[in-house]
């Protein structure tokens, strides 16, 4: 089982042809090591009059050029004389001797299968592609629908090719596409239905293109993959962060309710204590009470006693004593309550009179808190953007640290491609993905670069102020460098308005220039300078320039005729610092980098603000591509922004 898979692993990645997807057929290996058939490449060259009138064989996948040994004989042998590597050829006739026996002998009839029986192949039928014992040979060779069907042998039959039947014309293939109709076709339908249409091609003619759209649609969705992980990630770490504001909510909510609980509870004891203290001073009155009337009932024994005695003596003393002491009033002044002539207050009945009505009112307008959920607004904010990529800016030949002044991207044959300008370094560089390896170009220059736009799909044009040069650069990706104009005044900051007119800015002026460099007009209103260091621009979707003005602390936007459209120059908290780098989205929404503050600031198509995007160190310029992507030039690297929400793309 393990050699098994070890096999089909190097049959995918190594012995399959990345135009066909198929096991070499001839195979021929470039100088750029990649190897393709030679049915393949041939068919490739012919679809390139470039590279029959340079007489090279360009590579289907780097577009690195080989040059061909004999370029005198047909084009059709170019790539006959190209060969394969040693490892290559190896492996194709190490498999090829394992695998190829089998394969044939065990190939049975077609047409004997349907039975369930089991007999080995004699011939092929190309036409009806189906294998055929020596019985259902004899069967073929006489039914007049294939009778003059050529039948050759089972080792030589050619590869089989999936064939898809019309559903209306059942006996025809789909063979063609109308991209006028945007639909397959069989040559029928082609006849009846797409007569009228100009573009109907076949679908094997457009395979590279296919391919090439294919692959782009691959880079993207490999790009969308890298986002959608990172967000899976930020979302099951703002999960459990919202968890852990849950429960410290949870917890605020118990302990406000808790201190509303504890000051109920402190109501409770105040008046249980002062009903307490009443109820015990009561007690203390009526005790003390009790005491003075049993020394009183104590009294009045102690005075009966002496009269009992008196009356029942036979001396008339004890009687006369007895009764002197009642006259004297000696026992009345004994009588405690006599001398107690303060009345003490007693405690008839204690009650507690509920305020119902107010306790009620207060706790249905008791206030415990307010629970405030902040959500992320879609209308008219772009999506948060995430990283997926860093560039680093360094290259071998570097002299000294990069100091990244412009970017921008391009989309080369299926290919993105980051140039930016190096002012350190005086170079133009590009960044590249080839074969899911990082690729990198430098294109040296005298002086060094500021500015740079995007010219055609594949050229670029870059400022150079300290020469009064603007030079333009063909991105295949790697760099060449194809012209130079020489302009009369210094730029630092350039932008396409069409193919045959540039914005460029220089110190207080912007200027719009033909693509000899000559100044067609300046942009000023009533002879009042407009700008003091423009250091980037770009062109929105309407046609208008946006000018980032660095000395202005603001953003102007302008017709290309001169007229000012509106003008973002804020004070106060948001007042920009050093506007730098700026762009425009698919939607028209504007990011301008501010380098005083280190934030992307997001602005309508209008110029109002919206919001800060996103915030880092050493910012300089910022672009983005047709996809969304957002790369944002630092100082010494670039890095790659995505958002989570992706307009649809037609390939």
């Amino acid at each position: 089982m393990a050699t098994a898979q070890l096999e089909k692993k190097v049959k995918d990645n190594f012995l399959t042809c990345s135009i066909c997807f198929k096991i070499y057929t001839d195979p021929c290996t470039l100088t750029c090591h990649h190897t393709f058939c030679q049915r393949c490449i041939t068919k490739y060259i012919q679809t390139r009059p470039d590279a029959v009138q340079s007489k090279t064989i360009p590579c289907a996948f780097c577009r690195q050029d080989t040059k061909v040994p004999h370029p005198s004989r047909p084009v059709e042998e170019w790539a006959g004389q190209i060969k394969p590597s040693i490892i290559i050829q190896g492996l194709i006739d190490t498999l090829g001797t394992e695998e190829d026996a089998p394969e044939k002998s065990s190939t049975c009839c077609t047409i004997c299968q349907q039975i369930g029986e089991t007999t080995p192949g004699a011939l092929w039928c190309p036409e009806c592609e189906v294998a055929l014992c020596d019985r259902c040979v004899k069967t073929h060779r006489v039914s007049p629908t294939s009778q003059n069907h050529d039948l050759c042998d089972m080792s030589s039959r050619p590869t089989v090719k999936r064939r898809v039947k019309c559903t209306e014309h059942k006996s025809s293939n789909v063979e063609f596409h109308c991209k006028d109709c945007q639909k397959a076709a069989c040559q029928t339908c082609c006849i009846i239905y797409h007569r009228t249409c100009k573009t109907v091609v076949t679908i094997e003619s457009m395979k590279l293109e296919m391919k090439t759209a294919l692959l782009e649609k691959r880079f993207d969705m490999g790009k969308r993959l890298k986002v959608r992980s990172k967000k899976i990630k930020m979302k099951n770490q703002k999960l459990q962060n919202s968890f852990r504001i849950t429960d410290s909510v949870g917890q605020n909510i118990k302990s406000i309710c808790q201190t509303a609980i504890n000051k109920i509870k402190q109501k409770e004891t105040k008046l249980l204590d002062e009903l307490n203290h009443i109820t015990q001073t009561y007690a203390g009155q009526l005790h003390s009470g009790v005491k003075l009337e049993e020394i009183e009932m104590q009294m009045y024994r102690q005075h009966c006693e002496f009269i009992d005695q008196a009356l029942v003596s036979d001396c008339e003393m004890d009687l006369y004593d007895a009764y002197q002491a009642w006259e004297s009033g000696a026992v009345e002044k004994g009588d405690v309550r006599d001398k107690d002539t303060v009345d003490t207050r007693r405690i008839d009945d204690i009650m507690f009179t509920p305020d119902t009505d107010n306790v009620q009112h207060i706790l249905d307008d008791l206030q415990l808190g307010k629970i405030d959920v902040t959500y992320q607004d879609q209308g008219t904010r772009l999506p948060s953007p995430v990283l997926v990529d860093t560039i680093d800016g360094r290259m071998a030949d570097d002299e000294d640290k990069p100091y990244l002044r412009d970017v921008t991207v391009l989309v080369v044959n299926g290919i993105h491609t980051c140039v930016v300008t190096d002012f350190n370094n005086t170079c133009v560089k590009s960044f590249y993905t080839r074969n899911n390896n990082p690729c990198q170009s430098r294109l040296p220059l005298v002086y060094p670069p500021l500015g740079i736009t995007q010219l055609k799909e594949n050229q670029v044009m870059v400022a150079v102020p300290e020469f009064s040069e603007i030079v333009t650069v063909e991105v295949t990706p790697d760099l060449v460098l194809l012209s130079t104009i020489t302009t009369s005044k210094v730029y630092y900051s350039l932008a396409v308005l069409s193919p045959s007119s540039l914005a460029a800015g220089g110190i207080a002026y912007v200027d719009i220039l033909d693509m000899a460099g000559h100044v067609l007009r300046s942009m000023t209103t009533h002879n009042k300078t407009l700008f003091s260091y423009p250091t980037c621009m770009c062109v929105n979707n309407k046609g208008n320039i946006l000018v980032s003005d660095w000395g202005k602390q603001s953003v102007t936007c302008l017709t290309s005729e001169g007229h000012v459209v509106w003008r973002y120059a804020p004070t106060g908290d948001r007042a920009l610092g050093q506007p730098r780098g700026i762009t425009t989205t698919s939607t028209g929404d504007i990011l301008l980098v501010d380098g005083n503050t280190n934030k992307v600031i997001q602005l309508t198509e209008s110029g109002e603000y919206v919001r800060n995007v996103l915030t880092s160190k050493d910012m300089c310029d910022i672009s983005c591509d047709k996809y969304g992507s957002l790369f944002l030039c630092t100082n010494t690297e670039v890095k790659e922004y995505m958002s989570d929400r992706k307009r649809k793309m037609k390939v």
